[in-house]
């Protein structure tokens, strides 16, 4: 089990906090800023997910005319944690 923090870019939520689980499974995940309600639904909706299945429904999303999101950030930082 490893804890994760990180850091975003391009979006009002700062910073991502999650949990990579020994078998893979995303759990824990938290942001910090960003627009509240979504954000705890798209933590619930994800919780027990690997990172290859948040990534695939996540990654891309943009928000407004931003060129990524807090979804798309999310994706990234759970990839990365998955090397």
């Amino acid at each position: 089990m490893e804890k994760i923090t990180y850091k975003t870019s391009g979006v009002c939520a700062r910073t991502i906090h999650f949990t990579r689980n020994d078998d893979g499974t995303i759990t824990d995940v938290s942001f910090d800023g960003g627009c509240d309600g979504n954000l705890k639904a798209i933590s619930k909706l994800v919780e027990g997910m690997k990172a290859e299945e948040i990534a695939a429904k996540l990654k891309g999303n943009i928000c407004g005319f931003k060129r990524t999101s807090c979804a798309d950030q999310l994706a990234k930082a759970v990839c990365e944690a998955a090397r």
